[in-house]
């Protein structure tokens, strides 16, 4: 028995587990085949599978008569690298796309689409380098950023799109954009300059925090690793990788199927940590922006005492770091989050309509060894009040550490009422703790 005379639904099976080549070439045996592989259900399927697309959109995202037709401009785009690092690129910035897509629209408008291999070409003959294959592929999805058009001078800027996000603490405030090739063939050009580094490095700028807090990445093109500027970075070019270097591989094998450097491994880990709800939205007055404090234990903590609850996280600070120092090299903020049950403050079984924080204190551990022990008055100046109900009373400082892990814990010290009217005896809230260490992956 031939296999023509399977039929058309079985043929749609076995066409579909086949993939894109072998389905393909199949076409190639008779008419009837042809036929079969020629259905566009199959290619539809084909499309989602490799590129996410849910319609037969070609590369430059213009419509395509049918989904065989998409698949096949997505191919002959993109054939001078390897397949498979290609579906891959498109995954990440899907990934992210959807998230943005989702929980935070108003960044869409900033990502531009992407670059030409033409433009790319002129990109690396400008500066003088050989981008690796995965970024290269990244930037061909998306070039980057469209950059806030005010100037920072110390105010909160009207945006905070930058899809890496950021933190504050005090008056240092970080929000990272991706940046197009242009800004990073002028930015790479200013700032290696700045910093002494030869014409011929092969160091480009490639995310930078646009406010002004500066935080800065840089690419190793002929590696493939990412860093991150330290404080020593303007007098001794310190950075730190954002990526564990035995994960890099191969960012220069065009024939290879292993390919990946440190921006694509990069944002795949920030896509992650988006999907899972690791990190979040942050919502500040009318200012929304992607926080890098994390939200979900083991790396945030969380305690209830008589309906005080506290969260509480902490993010590295590499700007702020200095590996140089013999007695405080890590930096970490951390972010405290306090709110009071829908039920009130319940002692004893008395309930109060609200609670005041009076004291804190605080036990810092760099290596399980106790380095402070601080007690004191409010957090940052401030004696919130906490009211059933309402929204969450956030505060961020930060601590430094000789060496990493580290952790932070304590208890807050609040008043059942008012301090200025207190109800009852004062009582201790349990801060659960947390870790400060630094991470496999930097932002």
């Amino acid at each position: 028995m031939g296999l023509e005379s399977v039929g058309g639904l079985a043929m749609h099976i076995i066409l579909s587990k086949l993939g894109p080549s072998d389905a393909a070439s199949v076409g190639c045996v008779s008419k009837r085949f042809q036929l079969w592989a020629s259905d566009d259900s199959i290619w539809a399927q084909f499309c989602s599978d490799d590129l996410n697309l849910s319609s037969p959109l070609d590369p430059y995202g213009n419509p395509a008569p049918s989904f065989k037709a998409a698949y096949q401009a997505w191919r002959k785009g993109f054939a001078m690298y390897p397949w498979s690092l290609v579906t891959r690129a498109k995954r990440c910035w899907s990934t992210l796309k959807e998230w943005f897509t989702a929980n935070f629209p108003e960044v869409l408008p900033t990502l531009h689409k992407g670059a030409s291999e033409d433009e790319i070409e002129e990109f690396e003959k400008a500066l003088k380098i050989k981008l690796p294959l995965p970024t290269r592929i990244l930037y061909r999805f998306c070039n980057g950023q469209e950059l806030p058009n005010e100037e920072f001078s110390g105010s909160l800027p009207s945006s905070l799109s930058g899809i890496i996000g950021g933190y504050s603490l005090y008056g240092h405030l970080v929000n990272v954009f991706l940046l197009p090739l242009q800004q990073v063939i002028n930015d790479t050009k200013g700032i290696m300059q700045q910093l002494g580094f030869s014409s011929r490095s092969k160091y480009i700028v490639v995310a930078a925090s646009c406010t002004y807090s500066e935080k800065i990445f840089f690419l190793n093109c002929s590696t493939g690793q990412l860093y991150v500027g330290t404080r020593n970075l303007v007098t001794a070019g310190e950075m730190l990788p954002c990526v564990p270097d035995a994960l890099i591989s191969s960012v220069h094998d065009s024939k290879g199927s292993q390919q990946q450097d440190a921006m694509l491994l990069w944002l795949e880990e920030h896509g992650r940590r988006l999907q899972d709800g690791i990190i979040k939205v942050h919502h500040e007055g009318k200012i929304r922006s992607i926080n890098q404090f994390p939200e979900k234990p083991p790396l945030c903590t969380s305690a209830i005492t008589n309906g005080v609850k506290v969260r509480a996280s902490a993010a590295f600070v590499p700007e702020f770091s200095n590996l140089q120092d013999e007695s405080d090299k890590f930096m970490f903020a951390y972010s405290i989050r306090m709110s009071l049950s829908p039920d009130g403050c319940v002692i004893n079984g008395t309930t109060f309509s609200s609670c005041q924080l009076y004291w804190r204190h605080w036990i810092i551990r760099a290596n399980d060894a106790v380095v402070s022990d601080v007690n004191g008055e409010a957090v940052i100046g401030k004696f919130p009040l906490l009211r059933p109900g309402e929204e969450e009373f956030v505060y961020e400082s930060c601590t430094s550490l000789l060496a990493s892990p580290g952790s932070v814990e304590g208890s807050f010290t609040f008043v059942p009422g008012r301090l200025a009217d207190a109800k009852g005896s004062p009582f201790a809230v349990e801060v659960s703790r947390f870790p400060l260490q630094l991470p496999d992956y930097i932002f």
